[in-house]
């Protein structure tokens, strides 16, 4: 004899048992972006990594992943594997292309339909539990939590109110709408993932969060893939002399990530010591993405107008194995963001053996240990920057203890360890929900 939970139960279908302990298949939500897109242009980003590699490890622990997100061309299949154990299911919401994130919320409704239609037609308790990313998916989670009758976690990756606290010049702040809708989902979740310590404080501070339902599950780095190798022949793949030096920057091209910071310190740098301008190269990788879209080549006539342009390289979002390439390659990677709930940039650089100064904001407090893997500068004054970059370059001793820092901290993250803080979280949010009084009959 067991209680039925018929929460979650669709009509005319036979009612199911929730599965105890750790979920067997959970429904991921991505609405605004999709994990086989591009990471560093449009709004693919440290999310897009961060559901694609805790996927493959979830999947390797034996939790099944299903991914719903919206479909931006007619000529996507309806289902792909990612890897073994993890699928992409392409919904149908809105017109394929031509939709920002600002218009995604008019297509919340279509996109819900699609999700609750494809768990309509699998047997009853296909999903145990429902994770969703960013606001947007938080909505249509809150309410396949309802219709399921399974815990809902989500992860918000980043807060309105927090960036609205932290705005670039001139940038545009988050509409009132998010930040309702953000509140909403604060309140509806089981359990809520926050990156870093801070950002669980932003959470309980800021949108009244139950403490005893946020938890803190840092995120990984790869670090198969982004690890300590050759700098020359590095620095080789991309044209760039053995003996440069070498600053990058690594990013979605807009004024939150700040890159403008990078060439404003450039400039500072030459104009202290013109003879830099011999060896320096400055790389900026990356896209424009949400109001960089507005003016995409704003950066290239700021590197004109500041008179940097002749030691500034511009490159494309680049694929894992040559971003890996790229960090080794340069002296010193930039993160100047005006607000990061992470900074996965960070650590891959750090993992390759490449010091970082970054801003002291949000989760880049986490990410960068200052003066031990990199150097963290508070405020974003390009003077303030340069500086910190003027002492890098000048003391090749330094950058090298920077360096093995650098190494050891980013081995302190890994997916593997991140997933295994998600399982915890599921195995909790399943548990609570399973001790809530059930309705329905008894069977044997």
């Amino acid at each position: 004899m067991y209680p039925v939970d018929r929460r979650g139960a669709t009509p005319g279908k036979r009612p199911v048992r929730r599965r105890l302990g750790l979920p067997r298949r959970i429904a991921t939500l991505s609405v605004h972006t999709s994990p086989l897109d591009q990471p560093g242009t449009g709004d693919a980003g440290g999310m897009n990594v961060y559901i694609v590699e805790t996927s493959r490890r979830l999947a390797e622990a034996g939790v099944e992943v299903e991914v719903f997100t919206r479909a931006t061309s007619s000529d996507l299949p309806p289902v792909v594997e990612l890897a073994p154990g993890v699928t992409v299911r392409h919904v149908t919401a809105g017109p394929f292309e031509g939709l920002g994130k600002g218009d995604l919320p008019a297509q919340l409704c279509a996109f819900t339909s699609g999700v609750l239609r494809a768990e309509a037609m699998q047997d009853p308790g296909h999903y145990d539990l429902v994770h969703s990313h960013y606001w947007l998916s938080g909505q249509v989670g809150w309410l396949a939590k309802d219709r399921w009758g399974v815990p809902l976690v989500h992860t918000a990756h980043t807060l309105a109110k927090v960036k609205n606290a932290n705005l670039a010049d001139g940038d545009t702040p988050e509409p009132l709408a998010r930040v309702i809708g953000e509140e909403q989902v604060v309140a509806e979740s089981d359990a809520l993932v926050a990156n870093t310590e801070d950002e669980a404080r932003q959470l309980i501070s800021r949108y009244g969060a139950d403490p005893g339902r946020v938890a803190t599950v840092v995120p990984g780095v790869d670090l198969d893939r982004f690890a300590p190798g050759d700098r020359t022949a590095a620095r080789a793949e991309f044209g760039i002399a053995a003996d440069a030096t070498v600053l990058l920057f690594v990013g979605r091209i807009q004024p939150l990530k700040a890159p403008d910071v990078l060439l404003h310190a450039t400039a500072e740098l030459l104009a202290a010591d013109p003879r830099l301008r011999e060896k320096l190269v400055v790389a900026v990788c990356g896209g424009p993405s949400g109001s960089g879209l507005d003016e995409p080549e704003h950066l290239q006539r700021l590197a004109v107008a500041l008179g940097v342009d002749d030691v500034t390289r511009f490159l494309p979002p680049l694929p894992p194995d040559r971003l890996s390439d790229l960090y080794r390659a340069a002296d010193v990677v930039v993160v100047p963001s005006h607000n990061e709930s992470f900074g996965l940039v960070a650590v891959e650089a750090q993992a390759c053996g490449t010091p970082v100064v970054a801003a002291a904001v949000g989760g880049l407090v986490t990410a960068v240990a200052h003066d031990v893997s990199g150097l963290l500068v508070p405020g974003h004054d390009p003077a303030d920057y340069a500086s910190a970059l003027r002492r890098l370059i000048g003391d090749p001793a330094l950058r090298n203890r920077l360096s093995t820092g650098a190494v050891r901290h980013a081995a302190a993250f890994s997916w593997e360890r991140t997933a295994e803080g998600l399982l915890a979280v599921y195995s909790e949010a399943l548990a609570r929900t399973n001790a809530q009084p059930m309705t329905g009959m008894v069977v044997s």
